[in-house]
């Protein structure tokens, strides 16, 4: 008699997705006990001599974070858009998305902001935001989704810039969602080619 049983099993469908969360926890709780200081050296941008480790704070500051409400604030969106965004794209595109924003976003945050430290994956969640709206371009096309997207989120954080003292988050934000819809543009264009 056969065995009608399924049987489960947990299946690494997102790998940039999961293994950026994962790691963004393990930096987490090594920041937590080394009293910060690995974030500081390895996870958080700010203006400083160009060396080996500036250029990897580049990168590598969206996988920091202050908290692990911080951490759990951006996680919630990464997790819920990252697997949409590597299925469409692949995992190689979404990787390369996610290192493009890090990097601008930290190079404006060094050059505008010089006192400031920034890290967290907000700039980069920002960014999935806008490129998961943009999914959909086709040519002469545009979403009316896409645009509610961009007018809600960055036009609310243009607000924040203006009347929030904060202003290295809202700007990390809004280059983000900068970031999301150029790339967006580039890879439904680039589609559009193969197409």
């Amino acid at each position: 008699m056969a065995d009608n049983k399924r049987r489960l099993v947990f299946s690494y469908n997102a790998p940039v997705t999961l293994t950026f969360a994962l790691v963004s926890l393990i930096v987490l709780i090594i920041g937590h006990f080394t009293g910060g200081a690995s974030t500081r050296l390895l996870f958080e941008v700010y203006r400083s001599k160009i060396s080996f480790f500036a250029v990897l704070r580049l990168f590598g500051h969206v996988l920091g974070h202050s908290s692990f409400e911080h951490y759990a604030g951006n996680m919630m969106l990464f997790l819920l858009l990252g697997p949409i965004l590597e299925n469409r794209y692949g995992s190689g595109t979404f990787l390369e998305a996610i290192c493009i924003t890090a990097v601008v976003s930290g190079l404006v945050a060094v050059i505008f902001f010089p006192g400031v430290a920034l890290l967290g994956a907000s700039g980069v969640v920002f960014m999935m935001i806008v490129l998961v709206s943009a999914v959909d371009l086709k040519r002469g096309e545009i979403p009316i989704t896409m645009i509610l997207i961009i007018v809600i989120y960055l036009g609310s954080e243009i607000w924040n810039m203006v009347t929030v003292k904060d202003n290295v988050s809202q700007l990390t934000h809004i280059v983000g969602g900068l970031c999301g819809a150029l790339i967006g543009g580039l890879l439904s264009g680039a589609s559009k080619n193969r197409g």
